[in-house]
Parts: structure tokens; sequence; C-alpha cells
């Protein structure tokens, strides 16, 4: 019998917490301008869940929710400014801060929106210009 892996996860003030079941089915680094915003940095990193695999179980009181756009809810601690996921429900994905995840490996995979790159970043990982296409992108790489 296989049992689903369940992760942990917290805020920076640990006043959220989480848990993640089941393993990420993508990981890589982003290079869109809303992900720089929203992080306040030159490129992010991300892990990608099904859709309803993360459950709060600490502090959900404690979550703040933003939409810029009517695809992508991003999620924060509201008492100590930490962001924790974005929630994709219509493209089927959750993306969790993988440095939030306790025991997780990150093993980034791809770069995407590569065409946006503020920092190059020679990792001789593929760099898509916005996504694959069977996401819903182009499908074009580009050089590093």
């Amino acid at each position: 019998m296989n049992a689903t892996k369940i992760y942990s996860g917290r805020c920076f003030c640990n006043a959220v917490g989480f848990e993640v079941s089941g393993e990420p089915f993508a990981m890589g680094f982003c290079h869109c301008e809303s992900c720089r915003q929203w992080s306040g940095t030159p490129v992010t990193a991300f892990s990608l869940w099904k859709f309803g695999a993360v459950r709060f179980t600490k502090g959900e009181n404690q979550v703040g929710a933003f939409n810029k756009t009517p695809n992508a809810t991003r999620k924060w601690c509201k008492k100590c400014g930490g962001h924790i996921l974005t929630e994709s429900p219509a493209k089927g994905f959750v993306d969790v801060f993988p440095a939030l995840v306790s025991g997780l490996v990150f093993e980034p995979a791809s770069h995407v929106h590569y065409q946006e790159a503020v920092v190059p970043i020679k990792d001789g990982l593929p760099k898509w210009k916005d996504v694959p296409d069977q996401a819903g992108g182009s499908g074009e790489l580009l050089a590093e």
C-alpha cells in the first residue's frame, strides 16, 4: 500500500500552518513581472500541486487573499506578511512557495516566462518563453 506523502509548512512568523499532500507535479523558476512584483525578487521559485492539495492547519483566520486577475488568488499571513501560496483553481493547481514546505527537496526542472527575465540564469535548465504548450503557452524555448 502506497501512502500519500503529507508535508507541513508555515508562514514566516508561524501564525499560519498548512499541510500539502502528494508531490508537486512541477518545480522551477518564474520570471514574470507579476511574480517578481508579488515576491519583491527578480525571480521566484515555484512548486505546483494539484488544486485541493493544501489544507490550513493553523491560523486560517490570519490568511489574507488578493486577486490581481480572476485566475490567481495570492495568499499571505496577515500577521507577518509572509507569502504562502497562489491558488489557480481554473488551471487546477496551487503554487506553494517551496521554501515553506518542510522536507521538500526542491528540484527545479525549468524556467517559465523567461522572455521577461531581468536576471539571466545559466544553469542548463530549459528556458520557456512563456510556459510549455501543454500548459497553454507557446511551447517556445529560449537560449540561455
